[in-house]
């Protein structure tokens, strides 16, 4: 389908920092309408439900059970919460876009994939980066050969003190591994397309507990892949919050043939001033129009729903990412190396 009979109808379960970024997002887009906002937090369900003239729940049940022939639903609850949510709506047979992790444990990751594949609905997991046109260019040149054979990988993703102390809520519920590596690990899958079969890492564990927030400080973690080659991811979430950005993202492939370096964070705009303040997390405002690669991505759900596109992380990619991160949890408890589960 390319020209729908009507705005395909979109509700939202998460009102925060993600959920609203979806909203408005979705709401740009000619053939969409956010038509629900759920959040547990009543205040936050009304006050973006009424921004996009959408009706508003504290209860995703009561949200699905409301009669407002919806088409899909985003997942923008806390990355434990999303189990509950996208099982429901997938059993409504609703299409989902569920915010990176697509889980927190094997468990509820392979209990969404299956009420998805029961259902037949579609499902994408949003992997941000993989519309970001500095690791678009990447995978041009990789795909191309440009850098031979792989041989090596290292991805560094950071967050300074202020997400886990002040932004997140649930950071006690979290990790360095579950926030960010994610992202950094799809990466580096989706730039490749190795598989990993083991991990290790390790972590530390003692300024945020300090501050209340029994969290890991940063984790690292060394992947091994089917070829023999390796990978290392580094993140952690207590850089000052003097630094440039929110976030720090560099990745490097080193090949038989050439390197490469992608630093993923710096916009190219500095602003000095006496106000902490930060860039944002790859967004701008052009001609009242929110712009951007994560705007890219939930114009691409919609499209993928019209069956415009194809190419759009999906289940697959969600649970291995979920797999892998599990795996360096079982590291980081047991001191050893640990296997990836089979994905079958």
């Amino acid at each position: 389908m390319s020209q729908p009979s009507r705005p395909v109808r979109i509700g939202i379960v998460g009102a925060g920092i993600r959920g609203s970024l979806f909203a408005r997002s979705i709401s740009q887009h000619p053939d969409a309408t956010v038509v629900a906002i759920c959040d547990r937090a009543e205040a936050l369900a009304r006050a973006l439900a009424v921004e996009h003239d959408a009706r508003s729940f504290t209860d995703h049940r009561e949200l699905l059970a409301a009669g407002l022939e919806l088409d899909a639903l985003v997942v923008a609850t806390p990355d434990f919460a999303h189990r509950d949510v996208a099982v429901d709506a997938a059993q409504a047979g609703l299409h989902l876009l569920i915010e990176k992790p697509l889980a927190t444990t094997t468990d509820d990751a392979r209990a969404i994939t299956d009420a998805v594949e029961r259902a037949g609905v579609k499902c994408v997991v949003g992997f941000e980066n993989r519309w970001n046109p500095r690791f678009v260019a990447a995978k041009e040149l990789i795909d191309a050969g440009s850098l031979g054979t792989v041989l090596t990988q290292v991805a560094h993703l950071h967050d300074t003190v202020f997400v886990p102390t002040e932004m997140l809520s649930w950071a006690g519920r979290s990790s360095p591994a579950w926030f960010l590596m994610p992202h950094t690990l799809d990466l580096l899958l989706w730039l490749t397309g190795k598989q990993v079969v083991s991990v290790y890492a390790t972590g530390v564990k003692q300024h945020l507990v300090g501050r209340g927030v029994d969290t890991w400080d940063s984790v690292d973690a060394s992947l091994t892949f089917t070829d023999g080659t390796t990978a290392t991811l580094h993140s952690a979430w207590v850089l000052p919050v003097s630094h440039p950005a929110v976030y720090d993202l560099r990745v490097e492939l080193v090949g038989t043939e050439s390197a490469l370096r992608i630093q993923g964070a710096d916009q190219g705009v500095h602003l000095f001033s006496d106000q902490l303040r930060w860039a944002q997390w790859g967004t701008f405002v052009k001609d009242g129009r929110l712009q951007g690669f994560p705007v890219e991505m939930a114009v691409s759900f919609i499209d993928h729903l019209l069956g415009r596109i194809t190419d759009i992380p999906g289940l697959a990619d969600g649970l291995v990412v979920t797999r892998v991160i599990s795996a360096i949890d079982r590291s980081l408890a047991s001191g050893q190396p640990e296997p990836v589960a089979d994905p079958a």
